[in-house]
């Protein structure tokens, strides 16, 4: 019965809590405040089902529900009869068993934990020491009496299940936040912080005079430890200054101003003003210091853009322009084109920022290209072609003060009444009304006088002819000293030198003329010019294309300046006639070279008979070597060479004895340095006759039509097939044609390989085949030639498959590039009619 008795006994389940009116509930602010912050916490607790939980807790197996109740009610009478027992003083605190973690002596008894109360951390913690203490005297004494206790083992377990435990005092409300917050993922947070970024930028935007304060908050939470929530601050920030920043710049109070007594409208204003400032500049130097991160690198380039072609006029722009002048030649080729592009805009929009920043972007350029000994990306020169100027800037007013009409001597000599004191009164207060009222139109407007907006870009032009001349005195320097040294940059030691030239190409006008004489030589030896015998010295670091390009500068400089410079342009005429044997389209640029035969050749006067003849000739040979590109380019110039040189056109003629003219030199020499001791006119354009059967259709027709001039009368002219110039006309078929290219250049290739292959083998002679010992049967040999050749074709097969692969993708990306250009093209044509 014992064993059964013990087997059948109840377990009760832990004790319910009191139960406790809705009314008798109170809830402080402190818990509401909880629960609205951790609102995504609550559905644990509601969602709880009770009749599940009800189930658990009063199910006890094998019985009744009645007999259950009874125990319950047992035990909880116990319990009172045992707090009515304690003594006053001992503030111990009941708690479940079920809580706390028992200890198992060596008899099988389990002791239970208990805890005090204490009002500090201190009386917790010496009341855990004290339990402790207790628990270690309880397993002494559980070992010594497990002998005589025996018969009293269930009564002590009975006794240990109901004995209280002490549990610590309610914690403080901020420290469950501390620990609720540790507990909360990074994404939650994540989320929290972006929701109080949206709520401040919204704020702001609203009412930025009310929420001026809200400021500070962004620029706190753009310290934040995680990069993600300092990427959205630092946008957020820059969303919230490009709206609120005013159109004029703040102007830092004086003493006096400070301590004159003001209206409350104008202290708010004057606290907005200060708060605008000093957190702009607090965000500026945020970025500048993240520029410096890689993580944050193009976020914080993107911010400085941004807020560089938003507010130029705003204070602190010194700082923006020094940033963004720096970050120009950056090898980040994204941050490199959004300054470009920030720096192109500012240039554009001078309305906003009345020239002022122009000038001081400029000068920072040239400052820059200094410090680094012109070895900068291109870009940073490259925006200055985006500068804009009067054309009656170059002028002197000396010349228009001589052109004002003088007053009659007449006039002057004769007697004025002179006016009276009330008179001289009245006209001054009225010049000094008048003036006050133009200075404050100036300010709020950012119109310029005329003399004004003429001294900026004076200023703005000789920074930029400072960094011209810099860039070209430096390229001289290193090419006289053969310096060969390797640049980063494309353009080789020369990076800058080609958009310098592009430069003082489109404002050679403005040039003075002091500088003239000095920069026409200075282009000579950049070209690659030499006077001793007549020689082009083949020593220089430039490449072709830089080289064409001192030749059209030296071109563009003297026909803006033709009436004040007497200069003989022969020794470029003579440079470029050895240039263009140098140009090789894989290495030079085609533009640069149409551009050359447009500005030298297209453009000019009548060109000299021997001259002409001789350009003539090289450009036919020229055509004959070179891509459709580059060929219908050099026979427009020869056509139209021809037409103004009536007596080249007996070059056409076919006679075996040459040309019907002949000159000082009977005998042509196409290796000749000099044009005029080239002989050109003792020869034929034989060339012309085998560009018309070119593949091109628009080569094949340019060229039958040049021979259909020989025909002609001196005065008659063949019909016009395009009246575009060379450089339009390498543009359009450099992107339209190239779709036509031969296939047939394959077999070439092929050939040249297999010639190459055949030089790897030796001829044996026929004693030495005699004498070796060659016993392979017929079959054999057939099968190794076989599969030898079969081989071989499959090579050449496969060199063919790519050849057409890589022909048929480049069509289609030149294709491309084909159709944005022509419909840019169309847009602007729209826009200009329009």
């Amino acid at each position: 019965m014992g064993k059964s008795s013990k087997k059948n006994k109840v377990i009760l389940a832990p004790p319910l809590p009191p139960d406790v009116d809705d009314e008798d509930i109170l809830v402080s602010d402190e818990d509401v405040d909880f629960v609205e912050e951790n609102r995504e916490h609550v559905h644990l607790i509601t969602g709880l089902n009770r009749k599940a939980l009800d189930k658990v807790v009063t199910r006890v197996p094998d019985h009744d529900e009645d007999k259950v109740e009874l125990l319950y009610e047992e035990r909880e009478r116990k319990r009172r009869a045992a707090l009515a027992l304690k003594p006053k003083e001992d503030d111990d605190l009941e708690v479940d068993p079920v809580d706390a973690l028992p200890v198992k002596t060596l008899q099988g008894e389990l002791l239970y934990r208990t805890a005090k109360r204490a009002k500090s951390e201190d009386k917790a913690k010496g009341a855990e020491s004290r339990s402790e203490d207790k628990e270690a005297d309880a397993k002494q004494s559980s070992q010594k009496e497990y002998k005589g206790r025996s018969n009293k083992k269930e009564d002590s377990k009975l006794q240990n299940v109901q004995r209280p435990i002490e549990v610590p005092k309610e914690k403080l409300h901020s420290v469950v936040l501390e620990e609720v917050k540790e507990e909360l993922s990074a994404d939650e947070l994540f989320e929290k912080k972006k929701s109080q970024l949206a709520e401040l930028g919204m704020a702001m935007l609203e009412d930025p005079e009310s929420n001026i304060r809200s400021l500070n908050d962004l620029l706190i939470i753009c310290n934040d430890t995680d990069q993600r929530v300092v990427k959205l601050g630092i946008m957020s920030l820059l969303a919230v200054f490009r709206d609120i920043i005013p159109s004029y710049r703040i102007r830092q109070l004086t003493e006096k101003e400070l301590a004159v007594e003001v209206s409350k409208e104008v202290k708010k204003t004057r606290y907005y003003e200060y708060t605008l400032i000093r957190s702009y500049k607090a965000y500026l130097q945020k970025l500048i210091s993240l520029e410096k991160q890689p993580y944050f690198y193009l976020v914080a380039v993107r911010c400085l853009c941004s807020l560089l072609d938003a507010a130029p006029h705003f204070n602190h722009r010194e700082s923006l322009l020094a940033s963004v002048v720096r970050n120009l030649s950056s090898s980040n080729d994204v941050a490199r084109k959004l300054c470009s592009e920030a720096i192109r805009s500012l240039f554009r929009n001078e309305g906003k920022h009345r020239g002022e920043a122009t000038v001081e972007a400029v000068r920072l350029i040239s400052a820059s290209v200094k410090l680094n000994d012109c070895q900068l990306h291109p870009d940073v020169v490259e925006v200055c072609l985006s500068l804009k100027f009067d054309e009656d800037l170059g002028k002197d007013e000396s010349k228009e003060e001589k052109l004002k009409p003088k007053k009659n001597k007449r006039y002057q000599n004769r007697d004025v009444t002179k006016p009276s004191d009330k008179k001289k009164i009245k006209k001054e207060l009225l010049s000094k009304a008048r003036q006050e009222v133009h200075a404050n139109l100036r300010a709020v407007s950012f119109t310029l006088d005329p003399k004004e907006k003429k001294m900026i870009q004076r200023e703005t032009l000789a920074a930029l002819f400072e960094t011209y001349f810099r860039i070209l005195k430096h390229s001289m320097n290193t090419s006289n000293s053969r310096y060969k040294g390797t640049s980063v940059f494309p353009g080789g030691s020369h990076p800058l030198l080609a958009p310098c030239l592009e430069g003082l190409g489109k404002f050679s006008h403005l040039i003075d003329l002091d500088f003239m004489s000095e920069l026409i030589a200075c282009l000579k030896k950049l070209s690659g010019y030499s006077d001793h015998q007549g020689e082009i010295s083949p020593d220089t670091t430039l490449s072709v294309s830089e080289r064409l390009q001192c030749c059209i500068v030296a071109f563009k400089v003297w026909r803006s300046n033709l009436e004040a410079l007497n200069v003989d342009l022969q020794d470029f005429f003579v440079q470029f006639y050895n240039l263009i044997l140098e140009y090789r389209p894989d290495r030079d640029r085609g533009e640069v070279l149409a551009d050359a035969l447009k500005t030298l050749l297209w453009e000019g006067k009548q060109q000299d008979m021997l001259r002409a003849a001789a350009f003539i000739k090289r450009l036919a040979t020229f055509a004959l070597s070179f891509g459709s590109a580059e060929a219908i380019a050099a026979l427009i110039t020869l056509k139209h060479l021809l037409q103004k040189n009536t007596k080249c056109r007996n070059m056409l003629e076919n006679d075996a004895g040459g040309g019907s003219l002949s000159s000082l030199v009977a005998k042509y020499d196409p290796e000749a340095k000099d044009p005029y001791l080239s002989g050109a006119l003792a020869t034929v354009l034989w060339e012309l006759s085998l560009l018309q059967k070119h593949y091109d259709e628009t080569v094949s027709g340019m060229a039958s039509n040049v021979l259909s001039m020989a025909n002609l009368n001196a005065t008659q002219n063949p019909v016009q097939l395009s009246s575009s110039n060379p450089l339009e006309a390498y543009k359009d078929l450099s992107m339209g044609r190239e779709l036509s290219k031969p296939t047939h250049k394959l077999s070439h290739t092929l050939k040249c390989k297999r010639k190459r292959r055949s030089k790897e083998f030796v001829a044996l002679s026929p004693d030495v085949l005699e004498k070796a010992d060659c016993t392979v049967g017929e079959d054999e040999l057939r099968e190794k030639l076989q599969s030898h050749f079969a081989v071989l074709r499959g090579i050449s097969e496969n060199e063919r498959l790519r050849t057409e692969l890589n022909h048929a993708l480049s069509s289609i990306s030149m294709y491309k590039e084909y159709k944005k250009q022509k419909k840019a093209s169309k847009k602007s044509k729209n826009v200009a009619r329009a």
